[in-house]
């Protein structure tokens, strides 16, 4: 069938993970649960951290930044897809569209800055502890994370701005749950040339050098820690940036994961089933990584947990 230019799009439909109506119930539960579980675990980080002075430090300020990303990422994605299998309509309309395709840049991005910033957070604390509390000073810190807030908005309008001139043919359909960008790239009839190498100039800029930097950090802070001469001081420091580490991995290995299956694949519900992957997952994850490896994390959650009035509220009483 050939395809008519279509210069004025009033809406695209969101195919979603499959279009199998049995699977549709089981998506929906299964989604609603990841989506509350995400909510509820990070609000619970960033309530933790704001009632307990002992947590008020860069680290934990950046984490509490980092769980409100999160709850960015996943409210800017997943109601909507909810909503679409429960009202059975697909439809977004174009504003919407772009609208979240310019926050899920914005978000992602942001989340990519901050685990560069906590990494040096780790390096100071690690490789220069008599001066952290001089170099981490709390201006610097909101400096920090306002740039990598400001480095998100540009990356994120970045990208919408160069795809709003595109002309879309007659086929509108995203085999996507959520308006991404290089399943909207597909749709064009318009030239995509200057897109495509803005994504490549931009993606190495905006996530390249965040990864290298915090490749470098970590570099770094093994070779410090290789250095102490106590076994228990080693232990310690690598306890205090193992949660970051993990997550870290666990953030750059499904995107390169989602990248590989891309490259490797041209099914788009594969692509689909592996964009959870880095959409998702990682949300739902990072509140139990850094509650379950932390000591004072935990510590302060069993507190906050077992508090009298959080019991009676509970309880009814």
């Amino acid at each position: 069938m050939k395809f008519k230019n279509q210069t004025s799009v009033s809406e695209f439909l969101l195919v979603g993970l499959t279009d199998d109506p049995e699977l549709q119930p089981l998506i929906f539960n299964l989604f609603l649960v990841i989506y509350l579980v995400t909510i509820l675990g990070n609000l619970i980080i960033i309530l933790a951290i704001s009632s307990d002075s002992h947590l008020h430090t860069p680290m934990y300020f950046f984490l509490s930044n980092l769980s409100l990303t999160d709850i960015c990422i996943s409210t800017n994605t997943i109601p909507k897809m909810l909503v679409n299998i429960q009202t059975e309509d697909q439809r977004i309309s174009y504003t919407g569209c772009f609208s979240q395709l310019c926050l899920v840049l914005v978000f992602f991005c942001l989340e990519n800055c901050l685990l560069l910033v906590m990494a040096y957070d780790r390096y100071v604390a690690i490789c220069h502890p008599l001066r952290y509390t001089v170099i981490m000073h709390p201006c610097l810190c909101v400096l920090l994370v306002l740039l990598s807030l400001l480095v998100s908005i540009v990356h994120g309008l970045l990208h919408s701005l160069a795809a709003l001139p595109l002309s879309f043919c007659t086929n509108v359909e995203i085999p996507h749950f959520f308006c991404d960008l290089a399943q909207i790239l597909k749709l064009a009839c318009s030239d995509i040339f200057i897109n495509a190498m803005l994504i490549y100039s931009a993606g190495n800029t905006f996530f390249g050098v965040p990864l290298i930097g915090i490749i470098f950090s970590y570099f770094k802070i093994i070779s410090c820690i290789l250095r102490m001469p106590s076994v228990g001081g080693r232990y310690k420091a690598f306890s205090t940036c193992g949660s970051h580490l993990f997550v870290v991995s666990f953030f750059y290995g499904t995107g390169f994961g989602v990248y590989l299956s891309s490259t490797f694949s041209n099914s788009s519900n594969k692509s689909a089933m592996a964009s959870v992957m880095y959409i998702v997952v990682p949300q739902v994850m990072n509140p139990f990584i850094y509650s379950l490896r932390n000591k004072e994390m935990k510590t302060v959650l069993r507190r906050l947990i077992n508090w009298k009035p959080f019991i009676c509220w509970g309880l009814g009483l």
